[in-house]
């Protein structure tokens, strides 16, 4: 997934269709002069529907469609036939997808399963043909209804990206390695910060064909929850995994110090953040002995802990069973 083509935020503008007007008609042919009414009714407008799509990671085929309106309907005609139905507008997302009005942040509806639809905006109904108002007093009405108005506002779609395991971790933690060694996952790696710009998944298999779904995520940096860096954008993803790794390398300064400046992003930007089960993976720890590893033991902060080194692959294993052990407690 290339950074340029992960799009997790776009602003768009939905109409349903209008409904088609009833139709006001009286029976005439060859053989009736004055007949009763028999005008039709209309048919709907077409809805917008948003759709689930687990083959979709991102919503960058709606960057550039700005302007999402669904068909009208056609109106009744004679011989009290219908108007045809507006054709439903489906708009394909990936799961963890959320809609919500621009102008209030009202959020509407979140789309977590594939093939789940939900009506975003809905159609305006078919007006009444003239049949419906005929009465005892009023034998031949000479009106109908017009079809409704189909909805319409500028909606925002955000995607949280749906994951069991998400990474936590200033930049340079070794967050993208880590996920390039145990999953078939391919994000961009070097030695400077926020290398990782969008989210990137992978597949992690476990033991007796069983697997859990990993995110490395972009870096924290100190104020990130008021935007800095990469802000906002990094932490939206966090809120819909079950577990959080925190990763911290075993040459850091000082270990409290960094683990508490992740946390107090997390909670700043959401407090149940803390809520979520939390593992702490002590990075690139091949630089240093055995020692040294138990000597840092008693400086790190209470959570489960394992040291790891994903080039020398130590300690990847304990990794996978702490986390699998977490998504089923």
């Amino acid at each position: 997934m290339a950074d340029s083509n992960f799009i997790d935020y776009v602003k768009i503008f939905c109409k349903a269709g209008k409904g088609g007007a009833g139709s006001m008609h009286l029976r005439r042919d060859r053989l009736t002069a004055k007949g009763g009414p028999d005008g039709g009714d209309g048919g709907r407008g077409g809805h917008v529907i948003l759709k689930g799509n687990s083959h979709k990671w991102t919503l960058l085929h709606l960057k550039y469609q700005k302007h999402i309106v669904a068909p009208n309907g056609t109106p009744g005609s004679e011989s009290n036939s219908f108007g045809a139905e507006g054709e439903d507008v489906i708009i394909e997302v990936p799961l963890g997808t959320i809609a919500k009005y621009a102008d209030s942040e009202e959020v509407l509806f979140e789309i977590t399963e594939h093939d789940e639809e939900k009506i975003l905006m809905k159609a305006g109904r078919g007006g009444l043909g003239n049949t419906h108002f005929k009465s005892s007093t009023n034998q031949t009405p000479r009106y109908a209804q017009p079809g409704e108005e189909g909805e319409e506002a500028w909606i925002i779609l955000e995607l949280k990206v749906l994951a069991d395991v998400g990474l936590v971790g200033f930049p340079n933690a070794g967050k993208s390695t880590l996920l390039s060694v145990i999953s078939a996952a391919k994000p961009k790696i070097a030695e400077y910060a926020f290398t990782t710009l969008t989210p990137n998944l992978g597949m992690i298999e476990y033991r007796n064909n069983q697997s859990f779904v990993m995110a490395d995520i972009p870096g924290i940096i100190e104020g990130a929850a008021e935007g800095k860096g990469i802000g906002l954008r990094f932490l939206r993803h966090i809120e819909r995994n079950s577990v959080l790794l925190f990763m911290i390398p075993v040459d850091t300064d000082n270990i409290k110090s960094e683990y508490n400046i992740l946390l107090n992003e997390l909670q700043k930007h959401n407090p149940e953040l803390l809520d979520k089960q939390r593992i702490l993976a002590m990075t690139k720890s091949d630089m240093i002995d055995e020692r040294l590893i138990e000597e840092m033991k008693e400086e790190l902060p209470a959570v489960p802990y394992v040291f790891i080194s994903s080039v020398a692959q130590k300690g990847i294993s304990e990794l996978k069973d702490m986390i699998w052990n977490a998504l089923n407690s």
